[in-house]
């Protein structure tokens, strides 16, 4: 079982950096402000080097971490003073978009949106740059992982699904082989001893369409991404990975409710390349909270069912490091990694 943020806790040469005498002077008080206990007024934004800042997500549009970050920039500029654009490099299950953050210098100007993806990645790929040259800044979410399919279809409970796959004709999808939708689906089928095929796609656009076709019998993955299918009616949950039910969807059994011992968190976070600055560490850690404070914010990442799960960059460096670790571990004792 892989590990999961716990709720509620909250290389390469660096660059040079031309920042202005202006934003040092921001950067001062902020220091003095934080090593003081104080803070800026919540309703002033906060001061910051670069006036246009590039969010990076291997998913393509639509898919969860695409979800995540343009919500997150709705709200963003009102507490740090930049305009923010959400940049997608999808392909090599990831590694491109790893390596764009990874070569970026390090101030700050380009960040990536982190889930465990990046470290099945890393972990399964032979790619030039892995998660170790990203420098986790904070973390904002923990997400539920789901099983769904079409809510005309024949599979009313998870049971019916793993009885269809013991028979021998299990398909379920799931987004690329770095993901943790596949690690979920896999260690699912491991868990209920069948044999069903496991399809990869790019993304989870993708993958509902697949479902809805009725080429697939279940997709496993993020509730943020099914939203617009729920509200039409158009597929059914069955099955969530967390250790407790939603409380959005109260009827929804868990996996382990089932009899399989599986349980999937995904973290939502973001990093920068490595030696990133403490003052834009520093930005960072006190916009994260204000941001999981804000009313507007709070209304809309609660109606996608995303868990506020704050991790400062002291907290989420760790953090990473042990989920990296689990991961591996797991990967090797299934044979999937020598």
């Amino acid at each position: 079982m892989l590990a999961s943020p716990p709720h509620g806790t909250t290389g390469r040469t660096q660059n040079d950096m031309r920042i202005s005498r202006a934003f040092f002077g921001a950067a001062a008080f902020l220091a003095a402000a934080f090593g003081s206990g104080l803070t800026l007024a919540a309703d002033t934004p906060l001061a910051y080097p670069h006036r246009v800042v590039t969010l990076v997500t291997h998913s393509s549009p639509g898919g969860g971490s695409d979800v995540f970050l343009r919500d997150l920039v709705r709200h963003l500029r009102k507490h740090i003073d930049a305009t923010f654009i959400v940049e997608n490099v999808s392909g090599g299950s990831g590694t491109r978009a790893l390596a764009r953050v990874a070569n970026a210098s390090p101030d700050g100007s380009v960040l990536y949106a982190t889930t465990p993806t990046y470290i099945l990645t890393s972990l399964l790929s032979q790619a030039e740059n892995s998660y170790d040259d990203l420098e986790p800044l904070v973390n904002f979410f923990t997400d539920s992982e789901i099983v769904y399919t079409r809510a005309d279809g024949p599979f009313m409970t998870l049971r019916d699904v793993i009885d269809h796959a013991r028979a021998g004709r299990g398909r379920w999808g799931a987004a690329n082989p770095a993901s943790l939708e596949r690690q979920a689906a896999e260690q699912l089928k491991r868990a209920a001893w069948v044999d069903a095929a496991v399809v990869s796609h790019e993304g989870g656009g993708d993958l509902m369409i697949n479902v809805l076709n009725g080429t697939l019998d279940i997709g496993v993955g993020e509730i943020g991404e099914t939203r617009a299918q729920l509200e039409a009616g158009q597929i059914r949950i069955l099955a969530v990975f967390n250790p407790h039910r939603m409380a959005a969807f109260p009827d929804v059994p868990t996996v382990q409710e089932y009899g399989y011992d599986v349980v999937m968190e995904k973290f939502r976070g973001l990093a920068g390349p490595k030696g990133l600055p403490p003052e834009i560490i520093a930005i960072w850690n006190e916009a994260a909270q204000r941001l999981l404070a804000d009313p507007e914010y709070v209304a809309s990442y609660e109606a996608e069912n995303l868990f506020a799960n704050f991790q400062s960059h002291d907290d989420y460096a760790p953090f990473i490091a042990e989920f990296a670790g689990d991961t591996e571990g797991f990967l090797r004792e299934t044979g999937v990694i020598p």
